[in-house]
């Protein structure tokens, strides 16, 4: 991708629902996070592996006429000229985060600020929306998207060593949180 090259955001409407599948693309597993809770905190090291590969997240099957048009969540896409690029799926939490479904860049595209691009938009979606911060899971073998949410200034909040019991190769589902500044200790004013 050229480095000057427009790119939009736009929220879902009924004739995008057809592209939003197209940024479900593989995407390399190189290591993962071992996480460690002392005092308060959450740490983690990363242990890379010998041996990468690749994987892909089945295709969503959503009603996505929900996503438009909705006070409660939001679909934002990215579009290079007429082509979906990328997408960020964002849903109101009970905690008020805007919790994030799904964050996808199609694989040309990826470290080029789309991922960036979408974070920007889906923030300025939940501080419309009165909510405190962002948050969203992934895997500890994602290790390239967990360093992408560090890099856009998420912190690691908390670890689940049972939610992936159904599923022998994830050991550990990460919960990732990007606080808005001035928000903190507003999560009872409103709730």
């Amino acid at each position: 991708m050229k480095e000057n090259a427009e790119i939009t955001i736009k929220p879902l409407k009924n004739q995008f629902i057809n592209f939003l599948n197209d940024t479900n693309e593989p995407f390399p597993i190189i290591g993962k996070i071992i996480p460690k809770f002392y005092d308060v905190v959450w740490s983690y090291k990363e242990q890379l592996y010998d041996t990468p590969t690749e994987i892909c997240f089945p295709d969503d099957k959503l009603d996505w006429s929900t996503y438009i048009d909705s006070s409660e969540k939001i679909v934002l896409l990215a579009f290079h000229q007429d082509m979906c690029i990328g997408q960020i799926r964002l849903v109101k939490d009970w905690n008020r985060f805007a919790y994030i479904e799904n964050i996808a860049v199609k694989k040309d595209f990826r470290k080029s600020g789309v991922g960036h691009l979408l974070l920007k938009a889906a923030e300025i979606w939940a501080k419309e929306q009165s909510l405190i911060g962002l948050s969203l899971e992934a895997q500890n073998d994602n290790l390239i998207a967990c360093r992408f949410y560090v890099k856009e200034g998420f912190v690691l909040g908390g670890v689940d060593a049972l939610k992936q019991s159904a599923n022998p190769n994830i050991d550990l589902t990460l919960y990732w949180y990007k606080i808005f500044p001035g928000t903190e200790g507003t999560a009872d004013e409103q709730g």
